[in-house]
């Protein structure tokens, strides 16, 4: 088993509160971490038809079964189960009673946030991170190749050809959790409007052209794109809201949280069709951006990452805001570097009095310019 960064984080939560949540999309781990990490607590899963029922009719009964604790496995399954689960958690003093998984975010769903209120710590555990695959031993593939396979362990651990589980994955996804959390009567609708999004990775969201496309209003729109973020397949990239000349974008940007997904919906298969694609850049921007998150988010730590863009055009894919302190970061998909991929680095330290900055791509070569703008291979980046 590959070890998971997020395994440490996890176990010292566990000492201190009395529920921990782990939630992430399907496929990334949840199970098998949490199995391995608390092995002496029972383990059940709501997806399980008889587990379920039980729990839904008979939430009272179904708990006192484990009053000394219990894995409870895809819990956004059984809402109702969480008001009595907050009823026992307040009369326990135990740390780490209760160890929930689901592939939805219940923090966004109002009656479990409230019921579980300062009860229980939330971490969230995406696929794979590049971190997580060299430690394993995993040959790191090149940027093509590792933007097709993705990241989802299923396709590394059990070595799962892409093509063949990203469109497997997708039909379950949408089969069955679209169903489950909203009732999607048109199916098909659905699926055109995620091969959409997937040619608009990386970029600025406009509810307004994705109606068009699809034929639904921008309200379902609107709808569809909370399913897919609350169920970890899409990330919002908010725009930072320091204003320096008062004519900034205010729309977040859209990404994946892999690119093998993206790759599948937009049917590449092969690193060849993927290096003369025209979605290459943003892609690799996303594979990057993903990255980034993926470190945050195994440390327990809020993301702190923004994108920013003017009226006029000029744009930073990231900026790390650590408390205030911010840092821009560009990313290219060339080997070579080019005097272009400087010019809104310098535009943006000159508008924010600064003098730094990342220039992130796929070359191996290494500088500090005399602006103070560092250049770095993306992995070196994402590994120091």
């Amino acid at each position: 088993m590959i070890k998971r960064i997020a395994a440490d984080k996890i176990k010292q939560l566990a000492a201190s509160f009395k529920a921990i949540a782990v939630t992430g999309p399907r496929q990334s781990g949840k199970t098998t971490l949490v199995k391995d990490l608390f092995k002496e607590k029972p383990y059940v899963s709501l997806e399980n038809p008889d587990s379920r029922r039980f729990a839904l009719e008979d939430p009272r009964g179904f708990l006192t079964q484990y009053k000394d604790g219990a894995i409870l496995d895809e819990v956004q399954r059984t809402p109702e189960i969480f008001s009595y689960l907050q009823e026992i958690l307040d009369n326990r003093n135990t740390p780490g009673l209760f160890i929930l998984t689901g592939s939805n975010n219940f923090l966004l769903q109002q009656n479990i946030a409230q019921s579980l209120a300062g009860r229980i710590a939330f971490m969230n555990l995406l696929p794979f991170s590049l971190k997580e695959l060299h430690h394993g031993k995993f040959a790191i593939l090149d940027e093509n190749d590792l933007m097709i396979k993705g990241f989802y362990p299923p396709v590394w651990a059990n070595k799962i050809p892409p093509q063949d589980w990203y469109p497997n994955y997708i039909r379950t996804y949408i089969d069955r959790d679209v169903r489950q959390i909203k009732n999607i009567t048109d199916l098909i609708v659905f699926e055109r409007f995620m091969h959409l999004l997937a040619g608009r990775a990386g970029q600025q969201l406009n509810l307004s052209s994705l109606a068009v496309e699809t034929g639904a209003d921008s309200k379902t729109i609107q709808s569809w794109i909370g399913i897919l973020e609350s169920s970890f397949i899409i990330y919002l990239l908010k725009p930072h809201y320091r204003n320096f000349n008062k004519t900034l974008v205010k729309t977040p940007k859209l990404y994946f949280y892999d690119t093998g997904l993206v790759c599948s919906l937009l049917g590449i298969t092969s690193p060849a069709q993927l290096a003369s694609h025209p979605v290459r850049g943003s892609l690799f921007e996303n594979m990057v951006i993903t990255e980034m998150i993926k470190q945050r988010t195994n440390a327990g730590l809020p993301i702190n990452l923004y994108y920013w863009r003017d009226k006029t055009g000029h744009e930073i894919d990231v900026i790390i805001d650590e408390a205030g302190e911010l840092t821009p970061i560009a990313i290219k998909a060339g080997k070579t570097i080019n005097t272009e991929y400087f010019k809104n680095l310098i535009y943006w330290n000159n508008l924010n009095e600064s003098s730094k900055g990342y220039l992130l791509y796929t070359g191996d070569e290494r500088q500090v310019r005399s602006n103070g703008i560092e250049v770095m291979d993306w992995k070196q980046f994402i590994h120091h």
